[in-house]
């Protein structure tokens, strides 16, 4: 069984620090594509894939998080991190670690995406980041 339990979310304040962690069983960790996406509170709110990590080693980061957030991973532990920092009011959502997905979210929102089985996911984790 697929498992990825998220931890590190919390509150802080706008120019503060967190780190994320997503410890991965029942799938090769090794050989798969991992990443964080998040889903910002609102009816409106899209998915948005902020970072991500391949199997490779090569790294994507979204705009939106470019400079501040860094994602890594340790394969002797099955984790993958998100390191965030200078937060700011608009990362206030629930992050969600993904592996193995196919696509772009498309302005679905993350439930939809979990529905439609785009890759394995955790059960997200809050952060709030309050001025």
């Amino acid at each position: 069984e697929v498992q990825l339990m998220e931890s590190g979310g919390g509150s802080v304040q706008a120019g503060g620090s967190l780190r994320l962690s997503c410890t991965a069983s029942g799938f090769a960790f090794d050989d798969s594509d991992m990443g964080w996406f998040r889903q910002a509170p609102g009816p409106e709110a899209a998915c948005e894939m902020i970072s991500t990590i391949s199997s490779d080693g090569s790294t994507y980061s979204a705009d939106s998080v470019k400079g501040r957030f860094t994602i890594s991973q340790d394969n002797a532990k099955n984790t993958v991190y998100l390191q965030m920092n200078n937060l700011k009011l608009n990362d206030t959502a629930v992050y969600y670690c993904v592996a193995d997905w196919d696509g772009e979210p498309l302005g679905a929102s993350c439930l939809e995406l979990q529905k439609a089985d785009f890759g394995y996911w955790g059960q997200g984790t809050q952060v709030t980041v309050s001025s």
